[in-house]
């Protein structure tokens, strides 16, 4: 499972924590402007319920999130029961993963001349030696906000210019003959 958050304000105290059927797998994690980490479920009989919950610090919290999903057992693996008595790890830092550049637009920072902060050291949950990961279907996550132009931007700045092109020569026609009629 893997928990990617970006772009959020750096230096309010966001929170993440992720759970699985009501015990941390992620126990509560102050995150900076971003969170990139690969967590590791446990070896399951039946489905489990994970639980993402993302407080963003900053005024208003219009960036908080909560969702829940459902985990299926792998198909091919024959999972051992868990254990009766949870083990506490400790969490270890873990590197960051690396992206490649794509091919799109850069989006807008928010602050001009701001510097980006260096990626961090992040402490994660440590994964399990003996249990895969599952990868849990993001199919219904909610689509990203659409911000910036669209191909009818063009389309609406030639009419926004028309409209004002007309009433100047409407002023201007106006003030003329009220000249000439005075």
């Amino acid at each position: 499972m893997t928990v990617h958050l970006t772009s959020y304000t750096p230096d309010v105290p966001n929170t993440v924590t992720v759970t699985v059927d009501g015990m941390d797998l992620l126990p509560t994690e102050t995150v900076g402007k971003e969170l990139s980490t690969k967590l590791t479920l446990p070896e399951h009989s039946e489905k489990l319920t994970v639980r993402l919950v993302v407080k963003d610090g900053s005024k208003g919290g219009n960036y908080s999130y909560e969702d829940e999903k459902t985990a299926d057992v792998c198909e091919g693996e024959t999972p051992t029961p868990p254990p009766a008595e949870p083990t506490p790890t400790e969490p270890t830092p873990s590197e960051p993963t690396p992206t490649e550049p794509t091919q799109t637009e850069p989006a807008p920072s928010e602050t001009p001349g701001a510097e980006t902060p260096e990626p961090s050291d992040t402490p994660s949950g440590e994964p399990s030696e003996s249990a895969p990961a599952v990868p849990v279907p993001s199919g219904s996550t909610p689509p990203l906000a659409e911000t910036g132009s669209s191909s009818a931007t063009p389309v609406i700045g030639g009419a926004a210019l028309a409209v004002l092109l007309a009433g100047g020569g409407i002023l201007w026609a106006v003030r003329k003959r009220r000249t000439t009629q005075a």
